[in-house]
């Protein structure tokens, strides 16, 4: 079976906006594969998740860097659309966990895509189509064997932030669908990817499907500087590539997988804006999503002027990490049973303090001016009982005390944390009210990102959502802090 379908009427110039990114910064080289396994590493380097990232804590970076790009505000989004194959739940919505760490308005339509590496295409199709601005984020962070699809398993995030009268619009877009299962898949219940191997089987079908999907696209397919085709590996897309009447380097700038990994339904979304940022106005980008069963999304983008999406700065950045403490981030060394709960907050108390956790939201004291952090209880200035007016504190702070946790140090819940990434800094930061409002706030609040001994005081810290503990089978969210 096979269909297309032709570019729908989703609005005037419907494209793309605003773009975002986000890398874990950690990156396992190639080299320390080889040197573990005695053969040649599938990709040069893989971008590696820290203990407290996943497909959640990407997607609301990636979000924040499109919207901080946007001219409009947040509140602005009519529809969210997620695509990952990796959410934290099996079954649970989580976009709305992304909309109300981002600052969405809480009536705005939200559609999630999993299940497949090809759903990051369905994603943007889903904000192509939407009524008003979408921010569409492809997030993923698969995991596999460490024999096999784990030597080359990366992790990132891409976000588009969809809208009319864009200088990068949608064309065209096109599918393919063929009866043709086991070429990657995760069995029920399981974490870890797996392919069959059958390798004649798996390149042919991969090819035919992305190639005719994207062969359909009405683009002028002889003026394309760019093409980010399904590449789970690094020479996949030049396969599709040799079907296609794109040359060698069209298809380098839009292969990302040998600087981020096998990033799953990301992969070929970071490609996209890699494309984009290589290419000059004028010039035609094209995607090819592919998944497993099978399916391919192909779609044709112009861009009318020049767009920076910082790819390349980012895959520059980054710190190498050792073989063995990729492993023990990802959390495939070992495991930790934790008994008792001396950090333990109930669900619903955790809710209730969702807007300081994620956006900072603090309060003004009607009667003296002074901020307060959380705003709950007496005015810590004047110790008046008041309602407090809301305030927004800053991402942005300064560290005015800082510890370190070691081995031992913490509460139950952060032992999985530890063991995965080591000890970890503790530090009261001081905030400013965002904008242009006056004074500040000071809080407690974890440190990531760094070791541990080289936080502080005075360091500059910038608030990023991650993961605090899992609790009950339901992770905790909130923002921590990384030393600029």
């Amino acid at each position: 079976m096979s269909g297309d379908a032709s570019d729908a009427d989703a609005g005037d110039r419907r494209g793309v906006v605003a773009t975002g990114l986000y890398l874990p910064r950690r990156r396992l080289d190639g080299d320390e594969v080889e040197a573990a396994w005695g053969t040649s590493p599938p990709v040069d380097r893989a971008a590696v998740p820290a203990a407290d990232e996943d497909a959640l804590t990407m997607a609301v970076a990636a979000g924040r860097d499109a919207l901080d790009r946007w001219d409009s505000a947040a509140a602005d989004v009519a529809h969210l659309a997620v695509a990952t194959t990796t959410p934290p739940l099996e079954e649970e919505a989580f976009a709305p966990r992304i909309g109300a760490a981002l600052g969405l308005a809480s009536e705005i339509s939200t559609a999630t895509t999993t299940q497949s590496t090809a759903a990051g295409g369905e994603a943007l199709l889903s904000g192509a189509d939407a009524d008003g601005p979408a921010l569409v984020v492809v997030a993923d962070a698969p995991e596999g064997d460490a024999a096999t699809v784990g030597r080359r398993v990366g992790a990132g995030a891409a976000a588009f932030l969809v809208a009319d009268d864009a200088d990068v619009v949608l064309a065209d877009r096109a599918r393919e669908s063929t009866d043709a299962p086991g070429l990657r898949l995760r069995e029920r219940g399981q974490t870890a990817v797996s392919e069959l191997d059958i390798t004649t089987y798996e390149r042919e079908t991969v090819r035919d499907v992305v190639s005719t999907a994207v062969e359909r696209l009405d683009v002028a397919h002889d003026a394309v500087g760019a093409a980010s085709l399904h590449q789970p590996t690094g020479d996949i897309p030049h396969r599709i590539g040799a079907a296609l009447p794109y040359d060698g380097a069209a298809i380098a700038r839009g292969t990302v997988v040998d600087d981020v990994g096998d990033a799953g339904a990301a992969t070929v979304a970071i490609g996209l804006l890699a494309g984009l940022d290589a290419v000059e106005a004028g010039g035609t980008v094209v995607a090819g999503f592919f998944g497993s069963g099978a399916t391919a999304v192909g779609l044709g983008f112009e861009a009318e002027s020049r767009v920076e999406t910082g790819v390349e700065a980012a895959i520059g950045a980054g710190e190498a990490v050792s073989y063995p403490a990729a492993l023990r981030a990802r959390g495939a060394i070992g495991r930790t049973e934790v008994a008792g709960g001396g950090a333990h907050v109930s669900l619903p108390s955790w809710q209730r303090t969702i807007p300081q956790r994620y956006r900072l939201v603090a309060g003004r004291c009607p009667e003296c001016d002074a901020v307060a952090f959380p705003p709950e209880g007496a005015c810590p200035a004047c110790h008046a009982r008041v309602d407090f007016e809301s305030e927004r504190l800053a991402r942005t702070g300064e560290i005015v005390a800082v510890t370190a946790i070691g081995q031992g140090g913490a509460p139950p819940e952060f032992v999985e944390q530890q063991r995965r990434d080591g000890p970890f800094a503790v530090a009261i930061v001081e905030a400013p009210v965002a904008g242009d409002g006056t004074g500040s706030a000071r809080f407690p609040a974890q440190v990531t990102g760094r070791d541990p001994g080289s936080v502080s005081v005075g360091d500059a810290v910038t608030g990023a959502l991650r993961r605090i503990y899992t609790a009950e089978g339901v992770t905790r969210y909130g923002l921590k802090f990384v030393p600029e």
